[in-house]
């Protein structure tokens, strides 16, 4: 009988995430890892790279990310 653990990662692997969750998630890496490196670094920092590059994106015909 598998694990709590074991049911738990299955169920995980299966899951589909919206767009503005793996936005979320990519906002939270890049605050981690630019945070550890840099303490200046805010959230605000991270959102606000974050649209610019979304604005330029747009701009450039590029797709959303």
């Amino acid at each position: 009988m598998p694990s709590k653990l074991e049911m738990l990662l299955a169920a995980s692997r299966e899951r589909e995430f919206t767009p503005a969750q793996q936005e979320a998630q990519r906002r939270s890496f890049a605050f981690g890892n630019t945070h550890f490196e840099n303490e200046r670094i805010t959230r605000e920092t991270i959102d606000r790279a974050a649209e610019a590059l979304r604005l330029d994106d747009a701009k450039n015909g590029h797709p959303a990310r």
